[in-house]
């Protein structure tokens, strides 16, 4: 490839509206155009990237047995209704109609439509397992779209689903995709972990996420060091705290604490560790009527360490809280605690609650909580002889740095992440509710047991922008760069020699596979470094008169200081040993 013959259109400056690195970087190096909020054209060095991505993931889910089909942007409404999410979903939702009134969407995915093809197809047991995956376009309609490709509302990404007989055959259809897409990442050549998602109502562990990790990644990941455990902030569990619990050692004293409404606050003005305080959070669970009114509610009472925080995942599974919870109005916490929000605690209560203790606060002693009285705490308080054991111990909180490992091997520690593919055992949730059978060994119609395996194609350059730029602009990987090496001749219109060892050097590094780009349009030297470092090109090999005759050229890796001397001659077993092919 030429640059001539290419289109080049790079930025010196990033649009207003482009707040993260990789929303500016995108633009600027003319990878994306802004056609509407959260639309973007792909550009041709943005589209470059996006098909070695496309290529990679089709190479390794081709080898994994899964088999490529194409399902329709846009989807009928009858399906989506089969399975209640043309209802349930919000505004993310695009819903269009055509001419003759009839309901459709713009997919955001394609479960019902996998489905119905499986539920026509696959009709006996000989015929499983099957994986049908797709590279396409989808759109969910974000309130606010922002951050460029991080969160536009058009977007591309590969989606799979596995169709198998039983649960068993289902969990090895998951690990091959498992497997499947740690190859892929590994060829992407980006720094990511994976690591174990909630599964929502489904249940069991069979959820992965796959993060690049980033500095200015939107999730937070749980790790260990020392070990493989790994898991995202929504799952992530400590080591359970040791028993027992230790003796009290104070009396329960009402201490005023004028104007400290924060555990830090009162904490600060007692002279306390954090850790020694106690939060209360009030919860509400309704029961509906048969016309979906709410009948009568519970208010539950949550205590937390005044370090730790509520994990809002782990509080919906609890018994009696699985059909959703809402915190309480101010109205229920005066009603149940005869306190306004600030000074609650679990003592001289006005009416019950459910309460339900971390597992953390389940084994303190002589802690400090509210008094429900404004202005008051009380301080000593104990469990068993203040106020009876908790109703229910649970893991209500999130993982904070320093914790104990679940595993036992070490400490916890944590790093920011950007979500670019899961791994999802689906179950019979969809095979279900579109009544999607098969005939199994037995001769009896069963429901197929499903997988969903996605990676977000278009999000994934962006991620990768995040986690490898520095001033000068993005440093690609070679994998998915938009061109592995670029030649910069200086002065190639004025010297036959520099133009034809250029011409040579593109010609046998294209013969030897190279995604090689030369850049003979003929730009001042430092123009030109700065388009190529903005872009993000890997590797760049300079030519010049003075160089050649000396029998030398100037080779340069984008992550390096500076230039390095390399022999005219040896240049090429030079390139081939630094170049992923």
């Amino acid at each position: 490839m030429k640059a001539s013959q290419f289109f080049i259109s790079t930025l010196k400056e990033a649009p207003a509206d482009a707040e993260v690195v990789s929303h500016k970087l995108m633009t600027r190096a003319g990878m994306i155009k802004k056609l509407g909020a959260g639309v973007y054209n792909y550009m041709p060095i943005g589209l470059r990237v996006i098909r070695k991505v496309e290529a990679i993931v089709r190479e390794e889910m081709n080898r994994a047995g899964a088999i490529e089909v194409t399902m329709p942007v846009v989807q009928p409404a009858e399906l989506w209704q089969e399975t209640g999410r043309f209802e349930k979903m919000g505004p993310e939702l695009l819903r269009i109609k055509d001419r003759h009134d009839r309901d459709f969407v713009i997919q955001p995915t394609s479960e019902e439509v996998v489905t119905d093809i499986a539920r026509q197809e696959l009709r006996s047991y000989k015929q499983l397992p099957k994986n049908f995956y797709q590279i396409q376009t989808k759109f969910r309609d974000e309130r606010r779209p922002r951050f460029g490709l991080m969160r536009g509302r058009e977007f591309i990404m590969k989606d799979a689903y596995s169709f198998d007989r039983d649960q068993a055959s289902a969990k090895a259809s998951y690990q091959v995709m498992a497997q499947a897409y740690r190859r892929i990442f590994d060829r992407f050549g980006l720094t990511y972990r994976a690591v174990a998602a909630d599964s929502g109502a489904i249940g069991g562990d069979l959820s992965e996420e796959f993060q690049v990790i980033a500095a200015t990644g939107e999730d937070a990941i749980v790790y260990c060091p020392s070990s493989d455990y790994a898991a995202n902030i929504e799952k992530a569990e400590a080591l359970a705290p040791a028993g027992p619990r230790p003796a009290p050692t104070q009396a329960l004293t009402k201490t005023a604490t004028p104007g400290k409404s924060t555990c830090a606050d009162v904490a600060e003005l007692l002279g306390l560790p954090l850790a020694q305080t106690v939060k209360s959070l009030v919860l509400a669970t309704d029961t509906l009527n048969e016309h979906g009114e709410v009948a009568k509610s519970q208010v539950w009472l949550l205590l937390l360490r005044g370090d730790h925080d509520m994990n809002e995942v782990k509080v919906g599974k609890l018994p009696g809280m699985e059909g959703g919870f809402r915190f309480a109005t101010v109205a229920e916490i005066e009603d149940h605690f005869g306190c306004k929000p600030g000074y609650l605690g679990p003592l001289n209560l006005q009416k019950p609650v459910k309460v339900v203790a971390d597992r953390e606060v389940a084994v303190l002693a002589d802690w400090v909580c509210g008094a429900n009285e404004v202005d008051f705490h009380l301080t000593g308080v104990n469990w068993g002889r203040d106020l009876p054991e908790p109703e229910l111990v649970a893991d209500l909180r999130n993982v904070v740095a320093g914790d104990a490992s679940p595993d036992g091997q070490g400490v916890l520690a944590i790093e920011r992440g950007i979500e670019v593919g899961h791994v999802f055992y689906l179950g019979t949730k969809y095979s279900k509710a579109m009544n999607a059978t098969f005939l199994g060994e037995d001769g009896k119609p069963a429901h197929f047991e499903m997988g969903c395996y996605g990676i977000g194609v278009t999000r994934l350059p962006a991620a990768a922008i995040e986690q490898n730029h520095d001033e000068r602009g993005i440093i690609w990987p070679d994998a998915i760069a938009p061109f592995t090496v670029v030649i910069c001749p200086i002065g190639m219109d004025r010297s036959a020699e520099v133009k034809a060892a250029a011409e040579k050097l593109h010609d046998e590094l294209a013969a030897l596979g190279v995604d090689v780009l030369l850049d003979d349009r003929g730009e001042r030297p430092g123009a030109m470094f700065a388009d190529w470092e903005l872009i993000g090109v890997p590797h760049r090999v300079v030519l010049s008169d003075r160089g050649l005759k000396e029998g030398q050229v100037e080779y340069q890796h984008r992550r390096d200081t500076a230039a390095s001397k390399v022999s005219a001659a040896e240049l090429l077993s030079f390139l081939k040993e630094r170049v992923v092919l």
